[in-house]
């Protein structure tokens, strides 16, 4: 099978949206902007054995590679309109690339976002996702819009993702379900937007993540660790272990946002939101850790690095 009967077969499918108005298949996609809004672009690579085991299930690895990039426009508070995939391939894998096909498209559906083009070659394994979406330039929420004073605040759980790599073949399906098939927040997101101040995705963990709002925003961050909403499975760990798994484990594709008290007790009763107040921003820079007994000391911002 060649790129071109490749793409037919399991990529090309007639555009569904009016914002689209020319989709897979021509050299360029043409795509109208909605009216008001503006266009959110991302953009994620995944390589195998770095970002996913190499026994990874196809069809895992469709979904995750398009949620990734899903959850970061979920921090931005935009909604989701298409993506572009470059996928490298060893070999034309018909068995391979129809599972990921289905991953990925199951995940597409559920948010309504349409493929409107990309590469396909041969090469190591290796898929690149760019998603746009949009927002209303009022609602978007960014890195830099840290106060202090906020409330810092996480949507999702922390950890499982982590444990999961740590447990390998012993894993539960549970935990293996946060690694392989996270649920990026786009609800969440969306519900957020236009109230807090700061967001960013739990992808890297948590202290390295909140780190990047706190530069950003030229600002500081005390966390209360007993706060932090951990996977149940990541609570019946060592305490030591589970905390190192939501700080610094990564792949949870969680919501860490600041906002103002007065919108904290409003959201926090929200519905559509499970909001855990984790801490508090501070004017002095740094990231401190509060334990059970109310001791603070320094937290390194310590996560997954891709270098």
């Amino acid at each position: 099978m060649n790129e071109f009967e490749l793409i037919e077969r399991y990529f090309r499918r007639p555009p569904q949206a009016d914002w689209c108005l020319l989709g897979v298949g021509d050299d360029a996609a043409v795509i109208r902007p909605p009216h008001g809004e503006e266009l959110v672009i991302c953009s994620d690579t995944l390589v195998a054995g770095r970002h996913f085991p190499e026994a990874t299930a196809p069809a895992d690895i469709g979904w995750k590679a398009l949620a990734v990039n899903l959850s970061d426009l979920a921090a931005m508070g935009a909604r989701p309109l298409g993506c572009l995939l470059n996928l490298s391939l060893p070999e034309a894998d018909e068995s391979f690339v129809e599972g990921f096909a289905s991953g990925f498209f199951s995940l597409a559906a559920k948010h309504g976002v349409e493929l409107v083009g990309g590469d396909t070659t041969r090469g190591p394994l290796c898929i690149s996702v760019t998603v746009f979406g949009a927002a209303k330039a009022s609602r978007l929420m960014r890195r830099d819009a840290a106060r202090p004073g906020d409330i810092i605040a996480v949507e999702g759980r922390l950890g499982g993702a982590a444990l999961a790599l740590r447990q390998g073949d012993q894993a539960s399906s549970s935990v293996r379900d946060c690694l392989n098939r996270p649920r990026p927040l786009i609800e969440a997101g969306l519900l957020l937007a236009g109230t807090a101040h700061a967001a960013i995705d739990v992808s890297d963990g948590l202290a390295a993540d909140l780190n990047h709002i706190l530069v950003a925003s030229g600002v500081g961050a005390r966390l209360e660790l007993p706060q932090l909403p951990l996977h149940p499975e990541v609570v019946a760990q060592d305490l030591e272990l589970a905390r190192q798994l939501a700080l610094a484990g990564g792949d949870d594709y969680a919501l860490c946002v600041t906002l103002d008290a007065d919108d904290w007790e409003e959201l926090d009763r929200h519905p559509g939101l499970s909001l855990r107040r984790i801490g508090e921003i501070t004017e002095s820079p740094g990231l401190v850790a509060v334990d059970e007994t109310g001791a603070e000391g320094p937290l390194e911002p310590a996560g997954f690095r891709h270098f």
